[in-house]
């Protein structure tokens, strides 16, 4: 009877001790490094590969401003000619790497966020991984966690560089860092925003469960929400100021929307605006009694802005993970 009893208790016993005793989570991030080596290896390539062109043409471009920085006074016709080849050499390069710049988080948020979980989903290899101590809510955790970090560390270091890369075009007046094609690409917005696709590809594919299309839901959110940002909801994050003064764009503020006043107070439509710069210089127009009124963002207001969206991608961004953790602790099974 006893040496029946035994093997049968035995089993039980290795099972309660497994159960009190999970894998560590310095073996469980090991294991998530083997699993998504090749893609933390391609990001790292990638911003390795990136790091270089812009310390190289950095280089060239700081280079190349100094003597714009250095001419004085900066509106003789020797200084605008100095200013105006600086621009036509590296200004074209500069707007093409900014707007490449834009698509990485997208990649990333494709290409390593939803298959983070949705690989595992679709071949059924949780399965295994939570008999092996990984428990499914650690598992998650530790794979979200992790990859998260990791690529929010790579992005906001890398935006430190960006910025250096691209100062000069923000000195001369050429653009300002409040506009949409730079404002994402500097301060914490950059690595916010690649946390936030990174969620919403872990999402996608916990829902999805399958890597391609979960993969083409990432890029088509993270589309959407990036485009209607700068659109319909970053402008407002404070008040716009107005003002009449023509200057307001040679201290890299961020116009909004222009508009003109008729002699009688009223705002004129954009079809009259249109006829009356066809036909009269703006001078003109001033002159006769119309005012052109601006609505803009200062420049000081850069890093409110930056902490205000940096502020409500990172709570996207959590909501998005917890959602998923609960997905996969209520739906996974």
């Amino acid at each position: 009877m006893i040496s029946l009893r035994t093997p049968a208790a035995a089993p039980a016993a290795s099972a309660r001790e497994t159960r009190l005793r999970p894998v560590p989570w310095r073996k469980l991030v090991w294991v998530i490094w083997r699993q998504h080596r090749i893609a933390l290896a391609g990001v790292a390539v990638l911003f390795a590969g990136l790091a270089v062109y812009l310390l190289i043409q950095g280089l060239n471009i700081h280079q190349a401003y100094a003597p714009v920085a250095a001419c004085h006074p900066a509106s003789s016709i020797g200084c605008r000619d100095i200013l105006s080849e600086f621009k036509s050499t590296y200004w074209t390069d500069a707007e093409i790497t900014g707007a490449l710049l834009q698509v990485i988080p997208a990649l990333i948020g494709a290409f390593l966020g939803a298959p983070a979980l949705a690989r595992e989903l679709e071949t059924g290899t949780y399965r295994y991984a939570w008999t092996q101590g990984f428990q499914r809510t650690r598992w998650t955790i530790g794979k979200l966690a992790t990859l998260a970090v990791l690529i929010t560390a790579a992005t906001a270091a890398f935006s430190q560089l960006f910025g250096w890369y691209y100062q000069p075009f923000i000195t001369d007046g050429q653009q300002s860092w409040l506009t949409p094609a730079a404002f994402d690409l500097h301060g914490i917005g950059y690595a916010a925003w690649t946390l936030a696709a990174f969620a919403i590809g872990a999402l996608a594919g916990m829902l999805i469960r399958r890597v391609v299309p979960a993969m083409a839901t990432t890029l088509a959110i993270y589309a959407g929400l990036a485009l209607a940002t700068p659109t319909f909801l970053r402008g407002h994050y404070l008040t716009p100021l107005t003002t009449k003064s023509h200057d307001i764009s040679n201290g890299n503020a961020w116009v909004l929307s222009q508009w003109y006043v008729g002699r009688d107070g009223q705002r004129l439509d954009q079809a009259t605006v249109t006829q009356l710069l066809h036909s009269y210089q703006p001078d003109y127009l001033v002159k006769h009694g119309f005012t052109q009124w601006t609505s803009y963002q200062p420049a000081a207001r850069f890093w409110p802005f930056q902490l205000i969206e940096g502020g409500w991608l990172l709570a996207l961004s959590l909501l998005l993970i917890a959602a998923t953790v609960w997905l996969v602790r209520h739906r996974a099974a």
